[in-house]
């Protein structure tokens, strides 16, 4: 168990950590505008990356069907959680939707393939990626509405869901796969690039945004004018904050488990659904807060601290299940 968690450390957690730093230095040091990023994120380079993966996608229909059957169940399930923890909590609409993106949606193309691949190898790799490509697109989907929803309607909210390319991208791939269409060489190398850059600008955005979040906490502590309502704010702050943690690092995995036993879920489709759905909170999240005013703060910290923590989890969670 041990060197398997060394191995997680220096084959996983050393590759992420470099474009984050690198993004964190970046807004350091010059002052990037992340926003700027983060739109070419969600409207460029994840729609490439879904079709993608999409097209090349190995795995037998039945294990298709039941991992698709758990992504909907699992969503559902831990929105309605992040809901109740919400309306307890009094949280605020933006502070909801941070708590929402944060409990549905994991760290599973970044770091859950590379780390799925190093503890169950190709066999793993082939199953995980079905359920890579559904939270990607339930998380340029529904993970819009769940952030858009907090500043427009519920009718505005489900048709700025139409409006993403990754919608167009799914269906376009869907298209390719049925008609056995061979994609001309020079547009297949294309699509490869900008899907190749998506984890490497995901993560710089993570990096912009954690070094970007400090500066506005002391702004907002400034304009806040007296000791009593700084107070209150960092109070305020703490409590999504607290409720993401527990429901991504806790919460989340047990249900998931739970989850997985009722669909008589077993083997290595099991362990590969179980890791990647106790993976840290999905950079994409960030890129979603970021794109469409949901709390990215607390998005931004939890992100952060579940993928520090995870370092010690997940090794751990893979050591039991082998």
């Amino acid at each position: 168990m041990f060197y398997s968690f060394l191995l997680t450390l220096y084959h996983v957690s050393l590759p992420i950590s470099l474009p984050v730093a690198g993004g964190a230095l970046l807004k350091r040091f010059k002052g990037v505008d992340n926003r700027a990023l983060s739109a070419l994120a969600l409207y460029v380079l994840s729609p490439a990356l879904i079709f993608e993966t999409l097209v090349h996608a190995q795995v037998g229909s039945g294990d298709v069907g039941t991992t698709v059957l758990f992504c909907i169940i699992n969503v559902i399930f831990m929105w309605g959680i992040a809901a109740l923890m919400a309306k307890i909590l009094k949280l605020n609409q933006e502070e909801q939707a941070g708590l929402t993106l944060v409990s549905v949606f994991t760290n599973s193309v970044n770091y859950g393939l590379p780390l799925i691949q190093l503890a169950f190898g190709q066999a793993g790799l082939d199953k995980a990626s079905v359920f890579v490509v559904i939270q990607m697109i339930l998380g340029n989907t529904v993970g819009v509405y769940f952030a858009a929803r907090s500043h427009f309607t519920m009718k505005k909210a489900l048709m700025k869901v139409l409006t993403m390319p990754a919608v167009y991208a799914a269906v376009l791939a869907a298209i390719v796969r049925m008609t056995g269409f061979s994609i001309p060489g020079a547009l297949e190398d294309g699509v490869s690039l900008m899907a190749a850059a998506y984890a490497p600008v995901a993560l710089s955005i993570l990096g912009m945004q954690m070094a970007g979040r400090r500066s506005r906490e002391g702004k907002t502590e400034t304009k806040t004018g007296t000791e009593t309502g700084t107070e209150t704010k960092t109070a305020n702050g703490r409590r999504p904050f607290t409720a993401a943690m527990v429901v991504r690092l806790i919460i989340a995995p047990a249900a998931s488990c739970l989850l997985l036993l009722v669909l008589g879920v077993h083997g290595l489709l099991f362990s590969v659904l179980l890791v990647l759905c106790a993976m840290p909170a999905a950079v994409n999240a960030l890129i979603m807060a970021e794109e469409f005013g949901a709390d990215a703060r607390t998005v931004s910290r939890c992100i952060l601290w579940t993928t520090l923590l995870s370092f010690v989890t997940l090794p751990l969670l893979i050591g039991i299940l082998q």
